[in-house]
């Protein structure tokens, strides 16, 4: 097997943890998307997060943490169903929200009682966070409500001199924001889909519900506004039978091209839809089109974290 060559030099870690024990923002990548990272205890530092993004005070922050001894560590409870799931998916794009501990900034989680905790699973970020010392909470590095950032190079676009550095570690693999799932006060709620599905959550620790209705005030997970993961371009979901009759646009398509748009293929597994459907978008939104239509992906489980993103983007 070959060898995989780390992406960034120990100095340049060095340099982003001392930025993030210094009170500073911090992009860098995970296997989901690019984070906007700030040390978690300090609550100025998550102010700072809060005015780059322009992100509402009633969407919480996910903390990403070394290893599964961090993560306890901020959770005042540790159900059975975390030992499982950590032990399953962990490094991976799997976020629990459990009871907090006090030690957590009541900014970064909304207010709320709960914070949603995950391990990372890209050798940057949790060089990072070994590096710094401290959990390290972080946001998709981009302006709310808009696309979430692959590359590093999406990051300098949306968020410019707001960061104080940026690591480059690529391309972020799987391309969509991480599986939540609620564990707080025993029950187990999908707060939002991700490519851990629910299926495979089930398959560990059993039933899973779907929230019931959003409240009114603090999200008890980020990405549950009605509203997000957008382009600035006007973006509909219809197959290529209901394109938009005026103006110009793209048509991302899995079934077939369309005569009256500029078609773009998509690919045909979940796995690496997701991986390029952000960059895609992003693309299209820079070429100044009247419009993106997007053919809805399958209405099958394996589909849902990327139908929620698409349904988001197009309300």
């Amino acid at each position: 097997m070959a060898k995989t060559t780390f992406p960034i030099s120990p100095e340049r870690i060095r340099e982003a943890a001392a930025l993030i024990r210094a009170g500073q923002l911090v992009a860098f990548p995970t296997e989901t998307v690019y984070g906007l990272g700030a040390n978690a205890f300090d609550a100025a530092a998550v102010d700072r997060i809060f005015a780059a993004k322009r992100r509402p005070a009633t969407s919480p922050l996910i903390v990403h943490a070394l290893d599964v001894e961090m993560a306890r560590s901020l959770a005042s409870e540790w159900p059975a169903a975390a030992v499982s799931l950590a032990a399953r998916f962990w490094p991976g794009p799997l976020t629990l929200v459990l009871a907090k501990r006090e030690t957590i900034p009541a900014r970064v989680t909304a207010g709320l009682g709960t914070v949603g905790v995950r391990v990372p699973g890209h050798p940057v970020a949790l060089a990072l966070i070994a590096e710094a010392g401290v959990p390290i909470a972080a946001p998709s590095a981009n302006l709310f409500t808009q696309l979430s950032p692959t590359t590093a190079e999406h990051v300098r676009q949306s968020l410019g001199s707001a960061v104080s550095l940026v690591l480059d570690g690529g391309p972020c693999r799987i391309g969509l924001e991480s599986t939540v799932l609620s564990l707080a006060a025993g029950d187990q709620i999908l707060l939002r889909p991700g490519m851990i599905s629910q299926a495979q959550i089930e398959a560990v620790v059993g039933p899973v519900t779907l929230p019931s209705a959003l409240p009114g005030g603090a999200h008890p997970s980020p990405g549950m506004h009605a509203r997000h993961y957008s382009p600035r371009t006007p973006l509909t979901l219809t197959a290529a039978s209901g394109l938009p009759e005026r103006g110009e646009g793209v048509f991302l398509y899995l079934s077939g091209p369309s005569s009256r748009a500029h078609s773009v293929p998509m690919p045909a597994t979940p796995q690496a839809y997701a991986s390029v459907l952000y960059a895609t978008l992003r693309e299209a939104d820079a070429q100044g089109w009247d419009w993106i239509a997007v053919e809805p992906p399958p209405n099958e489980p394996a589909w849902l974290a990327i139908l929620d993103r698409l349904t988001r983007a197009s309300h």
